[in-house]
Order: C-alpha cells, then sequence, then structure tokens
C-alpha cells in the first residue's frame, strides 16, 4: 500500500495521473483494462493507482465523487477529473490534450 506522502510526492510531479479505484467495482475493473491499453501506448504520463478504500484523505482533498476516478495533475494542483471512462480513445485524447503530449 503506497502512504499518503508519496501519493503527494508522485502527483507534485509536472504532470502525473492518478487512477483511483475499489476492488469490487466492476466499472473500475473495466476502466483499469482501458488505463492498461493506453499506458502500452508509451505516452510520457506517470500513471499511479490507488484504492480508494485505503485513502479516504485523498477522496476528500480531490472531492472525488465516484468511482472509477482519474485525476489528471500538474505539480500538485488538480487540471481534471475524469469519471466517465467512455472509450480507450477518449481516455488517450483527453490526456493528450490536457497536458499536450505528443
Amino acid at each position: 500500500m503506497k502512504t499518503v506522502q508519496s501519493i503527494y510526492d508522485f502527483l507534485a510531479a509536472p504532470k502525473a495521473a492518478l487512477y483511483v479505484y475499489t476492488p469490487m467495482c466492476g466499472t473500475c475493473q473495466v476502466a483499469g483494462r482501458m488505463l492498461d491499453i493506453v499506458e502500452a501506448m508509451n505516452i510520457d504520463l506517470p500513471l499511479e493507482r490507488i484504492d480508494l478504500n485505503y485513502h479516504e484523505d485523498i477522496a476528500r482533498e480531490f472531492a472525488i465523487e465516484s468511482v472509477p476516478c482519474l485525476l489528471l495533475m500538474s505539480e500538485g494542483k488538480l487540471k481534471k477529473k475524469i469519471y466517465a471512462f467512455q472509450s480507450v480513445p477518449y481516455i488517450y485524447e483527453e490526456i493528450m490534450s490536457h497536458f499536450q503530449i505528443g
């Protein structure tokens, strides 16, 4: 399990994505597979995953309303929250446009 401090250190990077899920959430499992595919595209974006059951502080800090949730961060500041994992191309385009990658 990741410590709260290690998560905040990760989020302080110039660009970072934090995938928040719970293990019993079926939609989270599908969204996680979509993120696996996006990661396999070798985008230049650090991505971490956390189980929200162990990180209520993160839920409060970023006002996470439901899971799955993808937080797009820049230097510790929240840029966007994605709740609807519509498709792999959608997630890819959201990441690319918010971080101007590629």
